[in-house]
């Protein structure tokens, strides 16, 4: 202590100047390496045309996108799949957002305060206004609805309303910039007459001709031979058709935790102590629902609906009767039976769902009384649904329904469910709903009477213990110790024949890679990893991993050995066709061209120019093209073309005007121009982000799921 002691006295105030500097350098450090800098880290999560989005801003429209997607999902919790789509979405509305940017400013685009104002207040109300404020009552803009939004935002002393009509005046003006944009575009796309009469003449004739055909199979493969030079040189000659994203590929050894036997006898053990319960309770469905780890159903199935591995013994259990334990896949169960009845199993109705406010039922229940009054006078009840019903998602049906037992259908009106199964055909009833409130139910239809049953099921997990996780961690961890390069790697799978699997083609960006689920850090790894290199244990959800990169792609140009295979029949397929194309030498006729090539003289009726198929030779187009050269027309013998599926020599025999579609001028220019503006709105986007600098560094701040 005396030392220690010591140390503090004499150099106390050493370490204090320490302190304060350590303070003073993180408070300046964005003075020398700017604001998009932290801990010395860049924030900058991408770039476009030098622009940056920052980290912090990218997360903040992730969230904003998952808290809209939880709203659309009533809560639910978002798969792995949607939080890429998610997160994907976010960065194309960045990057669409700044390349769209520089497209509006150098062309001079912009939307007026007046004319936002204009789409708002205007006698023809911009579609966002038409689609967030409309009466769910009427179905039809309400401009009301609009003013007392906008009466609150005055009244708000937080701002949050202020903020909200904000960003839906700006995204008022971004739809109205972009639709300046495309509009400009469209106005550029053209179909002139005389591009229509040259295309009218080209189509206009079919041709006949002979020919002589080596197929490339006529050569075995064997014979040709090819250098890595000549495979090089095909792909810088066609850099478009091998142009490839960066990329890596790993193999790697999964040590599953299975649950074992004695987890298994654990897991029954538990099970069998809640039986004696089960038997008992009068409350299964609260039971079931804080016992179980299958959801109560608490409706009834049809026999062809229930869907379990003892479906042949449960449904013929009486009612109270218990069958199990039996296994379902990691779940050991027990099912009892609640209840059975003759159901049918699809059923049509109508309803009027009438919502009441707290202290408001009596004056909803007139009008109800009301409704159903002139129902039952002869009145049509699906123009009473569309009119007055507060179900928006049936006015447009008039109300009508067709649900099977186990068709999804909103809580909230549980009880008309059970009415239109238990219930009658074209019986007619109010029902006062548990929300608050009532529905005016009429059953329609209902068909394929049969048995149907009600059935509680007891599911307990066999999750694996510690011990089973502990032991499988074990057995990946000496073998990552043991094999700490890509040689004894493989040497050790083989050996001891072990199951090893392949992720290719893995993107910067990918959470979930197949066969193994979320395994983001696996991912981030093999980023930073040498090519060779083994990696440590990855612990997943139910597995460890050990994992070898084998496969390391940079954007651009794809290596020869990733597509040596497409490459070597394209250059064999070229060499055969000059070998083929000797033996044609320069023929006189399609005799000669036979007797040289010890092939027939074949003959294709119809080919036309507008289409390159042709049924006796298949997709042609260089023959198509061929045909109709009047350099050679009807007096000449082609020269040697190569094909998609051989070498032709061709003579046309004659031509014959072909059948006229007869479509004027007008109807083809609108039908062009038409396609043109769907392919341009489809492509247009995808050709500017392609022309843009963007620069996608996301995959430095996701480095776990």
């Amino acid at each position: 202590m005396s030392v220690i002691q010591k140390i503090r006295d004499k150099y106390a105030v050493v370490i204090i100047v320490l302190i304060c500097l350590a303070i003073v350098s993180f408070l300046l450090q964005d003075v020398f390496f700017g604001s998009s800098r932290m801990f010395g880290q860049s924030t900058t999560v991408g770039k476009v045309n030098g622009e940056e989005l920052d980290y912090r801003e990218y997360m903040q429209r992730i969230e904003n996108s998952q808290n809209r997607m939880r709203q659309q999902m009533q809560g639910a919790s978002l798969d792995e799949e949607t939080q890429q789509y998610i997160r994907e979405e976010a960065w194309d509305q960045f990057l669409r957002e700044h390349i769209m940017k520089a497209q509006y400013e150098e062309l001079g685009i912009d939307v007026t305060p007046v004319e936002i104002a204009d789409h708002i207040n205007g006698k023809n109300p911009h579609p966002l206004v038409l689609q967030n404020f409309t009466n769910p009552e009427t179905g039809q803009f309400d401009r009301g609805i609009f003013d007392r939004v906008r009466e609150n935002a005055r009244q708000d002393q937080t701002g949050e309303v202020s903020a909200q009509l904000v960003a839906f005046d700006n995204a008022i003006a971004e739809y109205q910039r972009n639709l300046k944009y495309i509009t400009l575009v469209h106005q550029g796309l053209n179909y002139p007459k005389w591009l229509a009469t040259q295309q009218a003449a080209d189509n206009g004739q079919n041709a006949t001709i002979g020919y002589v055909q080596v197929p490339y199979a006529t050569i075995a493969d064997s014979t040709i031979k090819v250098t890595d030079a000549e495979l090089n040189k095909y792909i810088q000659d066609n850099k478009a058709r091998f142009e490839v994203p960066e990329s890596r590929k790993v193999e790697y050894v999964s040590f599953d935790v299975v649950p074992t036997a004695s987890d298994t006898t654990a897991a029954m053990a538990e099970l069998l102590k809640l039986k004696a319960e089960m038997d008992t309770t009068p409350d299964i469905a609260g039971f079931i629902k804080l016992n179980s780890d299958l959801a109560f159903y608490d409706g009834y199935a049809s026999r062809n609906a229930i869907q379990v591995p003892a479906k042949d013994s449960i449904i013929d259990l009486p009612v109270g009767a218990i069958y199990g334990p039996y296994q379902d896949n990691n779940v050991v169960v027990f099912a009892k039976m609640l209840d059975r009845k003759t159901m049918p199993d699809t059923v049509k109705f109508r309803q009027i769902v009438m919502i009441a406010q707290p202290g408001a039922d009596s004056a909803v229940k007139k009008r109800v009384d009301s409704l159903e009054a002139a129902i039952r006078g002869g009145a049509d009840m699906a123009a009473l649904a569309a009119q007055f019903s507060d179900d928006p998602s049936s006015k447009q049906t008039g109300g009508e329904y067709t649900l099977s037992p186990n068709s999804y259908f909103a809580n909230e009106l549980k009880e008309v469910k059970d009415f239109v199964f238990s219930g009658t055909n074209g019986q007619l009833k109010t029902i006062r709903l548990a929300v608050g409130g009532f529905a005016i139910v009429k059953i329609t239809e209902q068909k394929n009477f049969g048995p149907a049953l009600k059935i509680a099921y007891l599911a307990k997990p066999v999750d694996a213990s510690t011990t089973t996780s502990s032991d499988a961690l074990g057995l990946a961890n000496d073998f990552a110790s043991k094999n700490g390069d890509r040689k004894t790697f493989e040497k050790t799978v083989q050996e001891k024949g072990l199951n090893k699997r392949i992720a290719d083609n893995i993107q910067p960006m990918d959470f979930v890679l197949p066969g193994l689920g979320s395994s983001r850090e696996i991912v981030s790894w093999a980023y930073k990893a040498d090519k060779g290199e083994v990696s440590p244990v990855f612990t997943l959800e139910d597995k460890f991993v050990v994992a070898v990169l084998t496969g390391v792609r940079n954007k651009g140009l794809a290596p020869l050995d990733e597509v040596r295979p497409q490459v070597e029949a394209e250059v064999k397929k070229t060499k055969k066709a000059e070998q083929i194309a000797a033996q044609f030498k320069s023929p006189a006729n399609l005799e000669a061209a036979a007797a040289a090539t010890n092939q027939p003289v074949l003959t294709a009726e119809g080919v036309n120019f507008s289409t390159p198929f042709v049924p006796s030779m298949g997709f042609e187009p260089r023959v198509v093209g061929a045909a109709f050269n009047k350099g050679w027309g009807t007096a000449k013998v082609s020269e040697p073309i190569h094909g998609n599926g051989g070498v032709f020599v061709i003579k046309v025999n004659s031509y014959a005007p072909a059948p006229a579609p007869g479509t004027d001028y007008a109807q083809q220019r609108q039908a062009y121009e038409q396609n043109l503006k769907q392919m341009v709105d489809q492509q247009l986007f995808q050709v500017l982000k392609k022309k843009s600098n963007v620069k996608d560094n996301r995959a430095e701040f996701f480095t776990q799921n």
